[in-house]
């Protein structure tokens, strides 16, 4: 560096700080941070993340989808080539598209795929690139590509023009579904059924509204009730389907979506190890449909572990979806119903602009065909023979022109007469004028016809979405079953993996104290309730060892909302004070908080305490300490005589006498009444809360009966937990008094067949159909007088009238392994039963004749000369003269025919 150069360090150290004229000079770093994260994240939400709504593509899938639009020529294309040619237009990389290739192939709809491209059901991965093939599918060749309304922009590096977006008409983002993430913005659009989003379209084109829900690849059930339409906030609720097949083996054949088998199986081997809940092993045979079996160890009840699964596995997860979209450069938030209406109204705009350009090529055609045949036809070729210059033969062919101008659907440029000029003399030779005029006719039609779509755009975009639905619509029915869970409480279903035990004197309990008392086995995520002696409980969150007072009397796992566990307690007020006496039920406590069950008076104390499942009231024995004057020393006390009040009741008087002890005399019996059971058919279970079909009130004794599609039925219990199969046709409290009425179809013979019989009680699946395959259970019913309404086919263009077929009449209670009778020697169209209070009254008389009424058929078996007869008593009134000491002899007709009622 020169002097001249050199800086001057004196000058530097008298002016430290610049003059406020250079701050202007001063780039913040802050502020270029902020300018570049912005466009950071503006490219990542743009270019990678989020779809756009006009075609539901990301860039990414955009390029692919072109890049295999190029190389189309209908033969399959290593994906190798097609990453390759992808990368023209797709800036990030080999890997980013490979992804995106297999994701869209496994979706089945755009690409049509040949070799290993991987499992969704497995999560087995795709072959390599060089191994695997793919080409565009049919549907897609239809409805994404159209090159002529195609907006066109160049590729990143300017060497290639690829689409700003393509004309997609269809609602291609929802039932592909899509995820993304970005810079502070995520998208989570959830796959939908193909057919129900044509319908819906349609619906839209209507002006109807629409409510459309996702339906998944992997199938199962799921609730979708917190929707919300797709939108932020919104949470979906997605099991797999769990079957029973028989006391110790449960089958999994439809999983979560977002799951594969192999995680749905490392969940469920956590939440064994961790005692949630209890199985043997577990086996993957999953190969085309998934199939994983679940063995249960000996005394595991099969329906709390059908519930701990979906609980505590991955067999029931939430799916919270974000829909989100790109429109007009920007991120917007917006529901799937009015993704679905502007995709709707995007593809009646698509189609018209295709309407348009094929009516301005029609028309044009149908300018030249007509210039053309005026041409030939008039010799106007002739008329440039003598013109000496190119400008004389335009003009020449112009004036020739001028007189048939009226005729042209169009203007005559230039451009016209010069490719009049182009015309062969070997085509104006060979021109025939009828196939001129035939062509012209039939561009004629196509216009009128084109113009008659243009003036009917809506009902010409409904017969496009029907012509869609139809030609790739089979084979894409709704795979994910709809339906409504219960909220299933975990600590109700855990498996028992802990025990429970107490000191009740120092008053410790929790499952690490193994030395003190075992009061039972329970989960480690149950509640317990505690009584103390002074008259206080306590609810508590089991642990491994927590303080819960001294002198417990009792402990126990507490049920939340358990009304049917009933506490009999005797305490005393006080040192010296009254004995009272009284029943409660604990529901609902606030845990951690002590309650007094007594006035509250210090030094209370419990003399007798019970719990008692069923509502059990006992009788008990008073024993009063020796007092002056007082005679009576012990007396007896029934529970059931007290009415079961609230947990703070002060309850009744027993005694104002000082209480020695109290003593069982007697151990009670159930006070509470019949428990009664209704049916959900919507989450297919049973309640106490009056939702659904009454079954009945049920003794600890009584059964459920349920039939099933496939001809089997089953007596189970009425625990609520209980599981029932999704093909259940009657459901209702087993009375097995009543016999089942059944018609079934014959898999072998395709006949239709009747039988009765009397349901034997076991715990078993038992089958009361044909074992041939495809023998299917048409009607089945307990109804006294069952009677249907048969429906019969043409047979040779003649009609046989409905008959009414009273079952009971048609065949006896047989055994449950007879085939039955035969319905109907023609063919059967249609079975239906009739409820009892639509039977025909044209069939009146017919069933007093068959009816099991006792008063009808006393009408009937009664002579004739009994009716005319004074009846001053009632049948059973008539007592036998037996004063002499014998019976008397029984005198025909005395007495009506006994008939056995089969009620």
């Amino acid at each position: 560096m020169s002097k001249k150069e050199e800086p001057n360090n004196e000058e530097q150290n008298e002016d430290t700080n610049p003059e406020p004229e250079n701050i202007q000079n001063v780039t913040h770093i802050s502020g270029m941070y902020k300018e570049w994260f912005l466009d950071y994240a503006s490219y990542v939400i743009l270019e990678r993340a989020v779809p756009y709504v006009e075609d539901g593509l990301k860039p990414v899938q955009r390029r692919i989808l072109h890049a295999l639009w190029e190389l189309e020529d209908g033969r399959y294309n290593k994906v190798a080539n097609v990453i390759g040619h992808t990368m023209k237009y797709h800036p990030h990389g080999d890997a980013s598209i490979g992804d995106a290739l297999v994701q869209l192939g496994q979706k089945d709809l755009l690409i049509d795929t040949q070799g290993n491209w991987g499992n969704i059901l497995t999560g087995d991965s795709a072959a390599a690139p060089r191994y695997i093939e793919a080409r565009l599918s049919k549907f897609a060749l239809d409805v994404v590509f159209s090159p002529k309304i195609t907006t066109w922009q160049a590729s990143y590096d300017g060497r290639n023009k690829e689409p700003v977006t393509l004309p997609v008409k269809f609602p291609l983002l929802l039932a592909q579904g899509v995820e993304g993430i970005a810079v502070g913005l995520a998208c989570k659009m959830l796959p939908h059924n193909f057919n129900e989003l044509i319908d819906a379209s349609i619906a839209i084109l209507k002006g109807k509204k629409t409510h459309i829900v996702p339906d998944f690849p992997t199938g199962g059930t799921a609730d979708f009730s917190e929707y919300n339409d797709g939108l932020r906030g919104g949470r979906i609720r997605v099991r797999g389907k769990i079957n029973q097949l028989d006391k110790k083996t449960l089958v999994i054949t439809e999983i979560p979506f977002g799951t594969t088998t192999s995680s749905l199986i490392e969940s469920i081997i956590s939440a064994n190890d961790k005692g949630k809940i209890k199985i043997r092993k577990v086996e993957d045979n999953t190969s085309e449909n998934v199939e994983i079996m679940v063995h249960l160890p000996a005394g595991v009840s099969p329906d709390k572990t059908i519930d701990a699964l979906y609980a505590f596995t991955d067999c029931e997860i939430p799916v919270s979806p974000n829909a989100c979209i790109i429109e007009n450069e920007k991120p917007k938030f917006v529901g799937v119903n009015e993704i679905l209406r502007i995709s709707t109204h995007r593809t009646l705009d698509l189609l018209k602009q295709e309407l348009d350009i094929h009516k301005a090529e029609l028309l044009e055609h149908l300018h030249f065909s007509s210039l053309e045949k005026i041409f030939i036809e008039k010799r106007i070729y002739r008329d440039i023979e003598e013109c000496e210059t190119w400008e004389e033969v335009l003009v020449a062919i112009d004036k020739g022109l001028k007189p048939y101008k009226k005729k042209f659907v169009g203007e005559v440029t230039q451009d016209d007469i010069i490719s009049l000029t182009e015309i062969k003399i070997k085509r104006i030779s060979k021109f025939d004028s009828f196939k001129a005029d035939e062509l012209i006719k039939s561009l004629e039609e196509q216009i009128t016809e084109v113009n008659h779509h243009l003036n009917n755009l809506v009902e010409y975009a409904i017969e496009y979405f029907k012509n869609l639905k139809k030609k790739y619509g089979e084979g894409k029915e709704r795979k994910t079953e709809i339906k409504t869970f219960e909220t299933i409480v975990a600590s109700r279903v855990a498996a028992t993996n802990v025990k429970l035990y107490v000191n009740k004197e120092e008053g410790f309990a929790g499952y690490g104290m193994k030395k003190d008392e075992f009061v039972c086995d329970c989960s480690d995520l149950d509640d317990i309730i505690a009584f103390r002696r002074d008259g206080t409980m306590i609810v508590t969150k089991i642990s491994e060892k927590a303080f819960v007072g001294k002198d417990i009397i009792y402990i126990n796992v507490f049920k939340k909302n358990d009304e049917r566990t009933i506490y009999n307690l005797v305490y005393r007020d006080g040192p010296k004070g009254i004995t009272f006496m009284k029943r409660f039920a604990v529901t609902g406590v606030t845990r951690d908080k002590e309650y007094p069950l007594t006035k509250g008076t210090p030094e209370s104390q419990v003399l007798y305490f019970t719990a008692n499942p069923n509502g059990e009231a006992e009788v008990v024995t008073i024993y009063h300490k020796a007092a002056a004057g007082l005679r009576k020393l012990e007396f007896d006390v029934d529970f059931r005589e007290l009415a079961i009040k609230g947990r703070s009741s002060i309850g009744n008087i027993v005694t104002k006498y000082a209480v020695r002890k109290v003593v069982q005399k007697e151990k009670g019996l159930s006070t509470l009444g019949a428990r009664k059971i209704w049916f959900d058919d919507t989450v297919q279970r049973l309640n106490s809360e009056e939702r659904g079909t009454y079954l009945g009130e049920f003794a600890p004794e009584d059964k459920i009966l349920t039939i099933y599609q496939d001809g089997h039925y089953k007596l189970t219990g009425f625990d609520l937990s209980t599981h029932f199969e999704e093909n259940l046709v009657v459901i209702e409290k087993f009375d097995p008094a009543k016999p089942l009425s059944a018609i079934y179809l014959d898999g072998e013979t395709k006949t239709y067949f009747v039988k009765r019989f009397i349901v034997e009680p076991t715990d078993k699946k038992v089958l009361f159909i044909s074992e041939s395959e495809g023998s299917v259970l048409e009607i089945a019913t307990t109804q006294i007088i069952p009677v249907v309404e048969v429906t019969f086919g043409k047979v040779k263009d003649k009609e046989t009238p409905p008959q009414n077929v009273n079952l009971a009449e048609f065949i006896d209670v047989k055994g449950l392994k007879a085939k039955g009778n035969r319905l109907s020697a023609n063919k059967v169209k249609e079975i239906n039963l009739l409820p009892p209070a639509e039977i025909p009254i044209e069939n009146e008389e017919e069933f007093e004749e068959t009816s099991l009424s006792p008063v009808e058929e006393i009408k009937k078996e009664t002579k004739p000369e009994a009716k005319e007869k004074e009846k001053p008593e009632k049948i059973n009134d008539i007592k036998p003269d037996t004063s002499n000491g014998k019976k008397p002899k029984k005198a025909k007709g005395d007495k009506p025919k006994q008939i056995k009622l089969d009620l």
